[in-house]
C-alpha cells in the first residue's frame, strides 16, 4: 500500500472555516490520501467534493469527551452516515471504562457500529487517560462490539499516539482489525515507527509533509 493510504488527512479544530475544509479535501484528492477526518457539520460538504474520488469521508462522534449520551451517539452517527459519511471515529466512554462498566462501553460501540451499517467504525480509546490494563480492555471490548479499528487518541487531550500503545494495541486485537495511531505524529520518522509498531491508519493534521 503506498503511503498516502495510510493517512486520514485531519481538520477537528473548532474554528476551521469553510474555507479551511475545502482546503483539506483539494489535498485529500492531490495527494490520493485514504480519508478526510473532520467534523460532523461539514460531512454534506466533504461527500459532494470527493464523491468522484477515492477520498473517504471520515467523521468524529462524540467528540472529544466521549462523555455524551449512547443515544446522542448513535443519533450522530446515523445523521453523518446521512450526509455522506463513510467512516466513523467514536469517542468511548472514557469514565464508563475506568468505573470498570464494561458492558456499558462494549453496547455504545456495538450501537453504533449498528448505526453505521457497512461503513467503517474506528473506536478511540484516549490511551493517554488509560492503563495499560484499561487500554487492553478497551480494544477487547471494540473487537467484541464488531468495531472495524481501534484508535489512540482525539488529539485534544493530553497526549497522542504512541508507538508502545500501537504494539500493545495491534497485539490485543490481532490482526482482524486495523489500529489508528492519532495525535502529535509530525514527521515522517515518527509514522514509519508507527507503522513499523502496527499501525495500519494514520491520523494527522499534516499529511502533507508526511507523504513529501
Amino acid at each position: 500500500m503506498k503511503i498516502s493510504k495510510y493517512i486520514d488527512h485531519t481538520i477537528l479544530k473548532p474554528e476551521a472555516t469553510k474555507k479551511d475544509i475545502l482546503k483539506i479535501i483539494e489535498e485529500a484528492k492531490t495527494y490520493d490520501f485514504a480519508s478526510v477526518c473532520i467534523n460532523t457539520s461539514w460531512a454534506k460538504l466533504a461527500h459532494e467534493q470527493l464523491k468522484d474520488s477515492n477520498v473517504k469521508v471520515c467523521v468524529v462522534v462524540g467528540f472529544p469527551l466521549g462523555a455524551a449520551s449512547v443515544a446522542s451517539k448513535v443519533y450522530e452517527t446515523k445523521v453523518a452516515i446521512e450526509d455522506g459519511a463513510d467512516e466513523v471515529d467514536m469517542v468511548i466512554a472514557i469514565g464508563q471504562l475506568k468505573s470498570g462498566n464494561d458492558d456499558y462501553v462494549r453496547d455504545e460501540i456495538k450501537k453504533v457500529v449498528e448505526a453505521s451499517g457497512d461503513k467503517l467504525v474506528k473506536v478511540i480509546i484516549e490511551t493517554c487517560l488509560l492503563t495499560d490494563e484499561e487500554k487492553v480492555r478497551a480494544c477487547i471490548l471494540a473487537k467484541e462490539a464488531g468495531a472495524g479499528y481501534v484508535k489512540t487518541s482525539t488529539g485534544f487531550s493530553k497526549g497522542g499516539a504512541t508507538a508502545q500503545d500501537v504494539k500493545l494495541m495491534r497485539e490485543t486485537v490481532g490482526f482482524d482489525m486495523g489500529v489508528k495511531a492519532s495525535g502529535g505524529i509530525h514527521t515522517k520518522e515518527e509514522m514509519q515507527d508507527m507503522i513499523k509498531n502496527g499501525a495500519s491508519r494514520i491520523g494527522a493534521s499534516c499529511g502533507i509533509e508526511l507523504v513529501k
